[in-house]
């Protein structure tokens, strides 16, 4: 059996780009769980806090209950449930899960492979992260799992996969004149630049183009609140800033807060601006919402 087929073919509800991670995310929790105990069965009531916070961070702003990917994960064959009656989820309903006593783990097969091919969890690890979460939430996500994989470890390996432009950075850098988009960093070693990046605003690992279109310059800092759903940007293209987001420090007020309003720096004229397609869906999908005010000056 191709276990890294099934981990990159995980059946998942869909429509119109709706990110649904809730699969993935507990699969990677049970992978992460596995690797400290194979033996253990991960009660539904001792588990269920750590998957809503998974969900809350690495998931949509909308809310999800982890009792939805505890069920159906079943059909996917890498996952199995079993309750004080036997052998069998009792449906997706909390209290149900709750009260029946179910527990989960990784299905008998996998267990086995995973005995006789150590390596295995890794690359089923790596597959995943690839195609739903972009690069700059592996490493934490990892941790946040409970998996010990180093960050060089989770590169593509998904088989015939896409592949990323390698010319995208230098085209994203040079639209935005070397600067972060929103807050105006440009720093320099020499002529290199150093802590820009481009970020994808469709993440890429669910079908977002590598184009300039699809993408902004930012400083590894916004690039990371970026991809965590601190920051977005509105229909005018100015910066938000969520609500939920606190930070009491200088640095918070002056890096993140003070955002909020801000209009986006670049890209230079003739060169393509980000398109509202790609805004959208990083508002819809990935921002954690509502904004902030902007910030009086």
């Amino acid at each position: 059996m191709d276990w890294l087929e099934r981990a990159a073919t995980l059946r998942q509800w869909t429509s119109k780009g709706v990110r649904a991670p809730h699969k993935p995310l507990l699969l990677l929790y049970a992978l992460g769980r596995y690797q400290q105990d194979a033996d253990q069965e991960l009660a539904y009531s001792a588990v269920e806090e750590d998957l809503k916070r998974l969900l809350a961070e690495y998931g949509p702003g909308n809310r999800s209950t982890p009792a939805y990917p505890f069920h159906h994960l079943v059909n996917d064959g890498v996952w199995e449930v079993r309750t004080s009656r036997g052998a069998g989820s009792p449906g997706s309903g909390v209290r149900d899960l709750r009260a029946s006593g179910a527990a989960g783990r990784l299905a008998p097969d996998l267990r086995a492979a995973l005995r006789r091919d150590p390596a295995l969890l890794g690359r089923m690890a790596r597959t995943l992260l690839d195609l739903h979460f972009p690069p700059s939430l592996h490493s934490e996500l990892c941790e946040a799992a409970g998996l010990e994989l180093e960050y060089a470890e989770t590169q593509p390996l998904v088989p015939g996969g896409r592949r990323r432009s390698q010319m995208l950075r230098e085209e994203v850098l040079t639209a935005y004149e070397y600067r972060c988009a929103f807050c105006g960093y440009d720093g320099r070693i020499g002529a290199i630049p150093v802590g820009l990046e481009a970020a994808h605003v469709h993440w890429w690992a669910l079908g977002g183009p590598d184009e300039v279109e699809n993408a902004l310059c930012l400083c590894s800092l916004h690039h990371k609140l970026f991809d965590k759903g601190v920051l977005g940007v509105d229909e005018e293209f100015r910066v938000m800033v969520a609500q939920r987001f606190v930070g009491h420090s200088a640095a918070a007020r002056e890096q993140v807060v003070a955002l909020a309003g801000r209009p986006l720096l670049g890209p230079q004229p003739g060169t393509p601006e980000l398109a509202a397609i790609h805004r959208s869906w990083h508002a819809e999908q990935v921002f954690h919402g509502p904004s902030r005010p902007a910030v009086a000056v």
